[in-house]
């Protein structure tokens, strides 16, 4: 296949997509005061409670040296708490606080309302075949 005209070629057509989802999100995150990679540590702290520094960053798609910031911000606002591990000191556990739980039934129904209007403007069988052809990028070229 050859190179598509800028415009459409996948990198674009992906930039494209992600500016025309994300401000919606950003709109919530900026609501509650938080960024867009700080909401991605609490999506995964919601659902872990507790994780290794380490595997937060491999979840979040955050590197290590800038996750270190993210959290040390987090925690400035009491939103995480940050513990070395007491079976390895060397590896660092990021917790949630009660501030950082009692956000999540405040930012996911909003979050959940998003979902819900990029549900509604396509297929059921065409988001499911764009999220897979996504991921389905995601592992090739993770390799």
């Amino acid at each position: 296949m050859a190179i598509e005209e800028l415009s459409n070629s996948l990198p674009m057509m992906l930039y494209k997509a992600l500016d025309t989802i994300m401000p919606k999100f950003r709109i919530i995150f900026k609501e509650f005061g938080i960024t867009e990679p700080q909401a991605r540590v609490l999506r995964i702290l919601w659902q872990h409670e507790t994780i290794a520094l380490n595997e937060l960053s491999s979840l979040s798609l955050i590197t290590p040296p800038s996750l270190v910031g993210v959290i040390d911000r987090m925690e400035l606002n009491g939103l995480v708490e940050r513990n070395n591990s007491n079976i390895d000191r060397r590896k660092i556990i990021v917790n949630l606080t009660e501030k950082g739980e009692k956000l999540e039934s405040k930012i996911l129904p909003k979050v959940k309302k998003v979902y819900a209007e990029i549900e509604s403007s396509m297929t059921k069988k065409d988001l499911n075949n764009t999220l897979f052809l996504l991921n389905k990028i995601s592992l090739i070229y993770k390799k």
